[in-house]
């Protein structure tokens, strides 16, 4: 596990000399610059010695407080990014369900005026919810499956006979998921 880490750390550190040796290339350039411009406006503008190498040293040490600086303005740049990302380590990680899913544990959201608890009793299921053509609003199929919709109507006299029926009702219901799936 130790070596695997340290192999890691190695691959990262491997593939951050480029981006350090780009970083010394432009820090040489702007040196470079800096000395070519001082010269030129020493020489156009009639300035002293003196003057030129105030100039020059002026522009070392802003050269040098930006190099110091930058580091920490990466830092500042990376924690806001993963703050808006949402990747920050501080922060849970967001799981989303757009395409439903299972909450096990209790789990607090926001709603709209309140903030809602789900899962705090056990298991508890998100669905996507989708209108039908009528304008019905019910649980999303799977992804390019239509819908499948089973009414019964039971005309019963009381509760009596409404348990009678039960097996009748549970045929039905039967055969209707049966048509359904050779449907499909």
């Amino acid at each position: 596990m130790q070596e695997l880490e340290s192999l890691e750390k190695t691959k990262e550190e491997l593939h951050s000399i480029p981006a350090e040796l780009d970083r010394i290339d432009k820090l040489a350039k702007s040196v470079g610059d800096t000395i070519t411009n001082a010269f030129t406006n020493a020489l156009v503008e009639g300035k002293s010695l003196k003057n030129l190498l105030v100039d020059i040293a002026r522009s070392f040490a802003s050269i040098a407080v930006k190099a110091a600086l930058k580091p920490l303005g990466n830092m500042i740049t990376g924690l806001v990014a993963d703050l808006f990302k949402g990747t920050n380590s501080a922060l849970p990680p967001i799981k989303p369900f757009a395409k439903g899913g299972v909450i096990n544990a209790p789990s607090y959201f926001p709603m709209q005026g309140a903030v809602g608890l789900a899962g705090e009793a056990g298991a508890e299921a998100i669905m996507p919810l989708k209108r039908n053509s009528r304008g019905e609003l019910g649980v999303a199929a799977g992804a390019g499956q239509a819908p499948i919709m089973i009414s019964m109507t039971v005309n019963a006299q009381d509760a009596r006979s409404f348990a009678q029926a039960e097996a009748e009702i549970s045929a039905g219901l039967l055969q209707a998921i049966k048509r359904g799936q050779r449907a499909s």
